[in-house]
């Protein structure tokens, strides 16, 4: 059964940084192309950042040069290093697959950028 598990979201103010995770169960995320979405109250759910197999990445112009996406193959698992967060990166933040169809959704993990 495959179980994607988000972390790592919590309250902070403008221009700081988060360490969001994807930890992965019943799939191997190195063999997959991962990325990370987010939804804000109101809007569509959108891609921010990917990372393929090879370990090729791409950013969402609004998160081009401050986020990060990469991966640990030993750990199974996904991160999203989000740095000068801005209000309007606030949303709950999801993993999942980019190609090959969704996987089930994990719950997500909220991050609120807010003075």
């Amino acid at each position: 059964q495959v179980q994607l598990v988000e972390s790592g979201g919590g309250l902070v103010q403008p221009g700081g940084s988060l360490r969001l995770s994807c930890a992965a169960s019943g799939i191997i995320l190195s063999i997959n192309a991962m990325g990370w979405y987010r939804q804000a109250p109101g809007k569509e759910r959108e891609l921010v950042a990917r990372l393929t197999s090879f370990g090729s990445t791409n950013y969402a112009d609004s998160t081009k040069g401050r986020f990060t996406i990469s991966r640990d193959n030993a750990k199974n698992t996904l991160y999203l290093q989000m740095n000068s967060l801005k209000p309007e990166d606030t949303a709950v933040y999801y993993c999942n697959r980019i190609t090959g169809g969704y996987l089930p959704w994990g719950q997500g993990t909220q991050v609120t950028v807010s003075s």
